[in-house]
């Protein structure tokens, strides 16, 4: 999505020739994110006391850093949709089309063609088991989730999830009933300047829940949502609301986003600076992502049909990858070999959900635009037609 007729477009005034839109920015940097995560999830699902790529002792996780850019340019994109369409149900629709049926899709094949293929129970105790029909229920509903079926991925070095990446759905959910408020109460409207107490609001209570990147906070968890790790990432999903309502306001410069993550760099490797470090990262990943996808490059815009499918890419990749371990991979302990296997076949499997189940339901927002107001006699001040 991209902000039309308000933010989006006074940036596309000033946008010089060689950069693409931010439709086009935004959907990369999703695939980009989302192949981050992939790669860092070959780590530990080859060997689970390795939980990122980089040395542990670096303290910084690329994936981490680009579910913040997620969270961030959903907050700006999903406050365009709503500052496009002020219609509570509307928009509580769209947002029920764009990220429930492909989740549909993978909980069901998961359940009930990878299930058992791979489950170490017998197969009648499979189908018996509440737990198997409980999963598509749970996940497919997100509020709570449920990580495992009977027996699947048992053997695997990772037995603890057939699809861990679903634990943010429910917080991107949580983000889009914020929106909802926000834009009910007039927080999107001419009382924005409220969303910076918001945002300072959101920032003080990270800071007493602590979470990181190792460490999903203080608060304990609320229908499986890590009450933590939701408020940090509420902060990068704040800072992208506030980005689309002071658009024009709030410069774009691509200077300061490289600055803001230098900044990051700096107090996360000053021994004596780093508590700083995981306040900084929302906002250096946020403000980043935002200003990279409007000044993304105008040549990359002629291959935007094969960018669309990071979501499906994000949902997909675990089971992929738990397959592939499952095959044997995980028996060499080699997380690069997972790594090039299942970067394809992930972003395969995005791209099929894009086309195959994002496209056509996308297709039914049709029904969903505001019917025009009746044509009306045109009147003059005076009040006469």
């Amino acid at each position: 999505m991209v902000a039309v007729g308000n933010a989006a477009e006074r940036t596309q005034e000033i946008r010089p020739a060689r950069y693409a839109g931010a439709e086009t920015g935004f959907a990369w940097l999703r695939l980009i994110g989302a192949s981050m995560v992939v790669i860092e999830h070959s780590f530990p699902l080859v060997n689970p006391e390795r939980l990122w790529m980089l040395p542990q002792s670096w303290q910084i996780s690329p994936g981490y850093f680009a579910l913040m850019g997620f969270f961030a340019m959903s907050g700006f994109q999903i406050t365009d949709s709503w500052t496009r369409d002020a219609s509570w149900w509307r928009y509580t629709v769209k947002r029920v089309l764009r990220i429930w049926p492909p989740l549909l899709v993978v909980v069901m094949v998961t359940a009930f063609v990878i299930g058992p293929l791979v489950t170490v129970v017998d197969q009648a105790e499979y189908w018996r088991d509440p737990a198997t029909w409980g999963y598509v229920v749970h996940n497919a509903a997100m509020y709570p989730l449920q990580h495992l079926l009977p027996g699947v991925f048992a053997n695997n070095p990772y037995p603890w999830s057939a699809n861990g990446s679903l634990w943010t759905l429910p917080m991107e959910t949580t983000g889009y009933a914020l929106v909802l408020v926000a834009g009910l109460t007039g927080l999107l409207g001419r009382a924005r300047a409220g969303l910076f107490a918001v945002l300072a609001g959101i920032v003080v209570l990270d800071g007493f829940l602590g979470a990181t990147y190792a460490f999903q906070g203080r608060g304990g968890s609320f229908l499986s949502m890590p009450v933590g790790a939701t408020v940090a990432f509420g902060v990068a999903f704040v800072t992208g609301m506030v980005l689309h309502r002071f658009a024009g306001t709030i410069p774009l410069s691509r200077g300061a986003a490289y600055a803001g993550v230098a900044l990051y760099l700096v107090v996360n490797f000053v021994p004596v600076l780093h508590p700083c470090a995981r306040t900084v990262l929302p906002f250096a990943a946020g403000y980043g992502a935002v200003v990279w996808a409007h000044h993304w490059p105008r040549r990359l815009a002629r291959y935007d049909k094969w960018v669309y499918g990071s979501y499906g890419m994000y949902i997909w990749a675990m089971p992929v990858q738990q397959l592939i371990v499952f095959a044997g991979v995980g028996e060499t302990g080699d997380p690069y070999l997972l790594m090039a296997l299942a970067l394809p076949l992930a972003y395969a499997c995005g791209l099929l959900s894009w086309l195959v189940v994002e496209v056509p339901t996308q297709r039914l927002r049709v029904f969903l635009r505001p019917r025009p107001a009746a044509s009306r006699p045109a009147v003059s001040r005076a009040g006469r037609p």
